[in-house]
This record gives C-alpha cells, structure tokens and sequence, in this order.
C-alpha cells in the first residue's frame, strides 16, 4: 500500500492544523493507521494509532487530550487533528499502515508515508 501524508505546514503555537493521509494499491480498512513524528535530532515517536474499523484509538501522552485521529475506510484516508498546538510539537509528521493496533514501535508498521512538516512558532 502507498502513503500520501499532506497538510502540514507553520502555525503559531495554540492553532490547529489537520493532517491527512491518503492510502491506494491496497486493501485500507485491514490495517490498523498510526501517525508518528520526528523531531530534528530525535528518533521517530509515536503519536497516535486507530483500529481498522475506527472504533478504537490511542495516543501518546504528550498529544491526549489534544490530537484526534480519525479514519474513513469508504475514502481510504486517515487524519489526525491536531488542537493546541504547542512548539515542542514541531516535526516531520509520518502515516504508517501496520498490523497491530497494540504495537508502538516503529518496526510494528510496515508502510509508510513520505512524511509533511508541521512548525509551531512560539
């Protein structure tokens, strides 16, 4: 399956921006989606995961509370909204298509999007 992540960009800190993720050449709805970031010197983290039917979802504590995933199997694509945002949310933002929805771990995920910057200034 191939990735297209899209919407991140510069926003100051307390905005919002919503991040996409738009699937094709495979069968959506049997993966579970999470988002992951990577910030400059960093290693790739977790961010947020939800099960293939969207009835279930789990964060990373740094983000509950203020991001939102979401998915639409008709549509193949996944979001995430993300509210409040803060600098230390400043990352390369990446969609990944996985088989375990209890996995965080990056070697859990076998593809992956191209990644799309989100810049919170202070």
């Amino acid at each position: 399956v191939q990735l297209q992540a899209s919407g991140g960009g510069l926003v100051q800190a307390g905005g919002s921006l919503r991040l996409s993720c738009a699937a094709s050449g495979g069968t959506f709805s049997s993966y579970v989606m999470g988002w992951f970031r990577q910030a400059p010197g960093k290693e790739r983290e977790f961010v947020a995961v939800i099960k293939r039917s969207g009835g279930s979802t789990s964060y990373a504590n740094s983000v509950k509370g203020r991001f939102t995933i979401s998915r639409d199997n008709a549509k193949n694509t996944v979001w995430l909204q993300m509210n409040s945002l803060k600098p230390e949310d400043t990352a390369v933002y990446y969609c990944a298509a996985g088989r375990s929805y209890y996995y965080r771990a990056t070697a859990a995920y076998a593809y992956w999007g191209q990644g799309t910057l989100v810049t919170v200034s202070s």
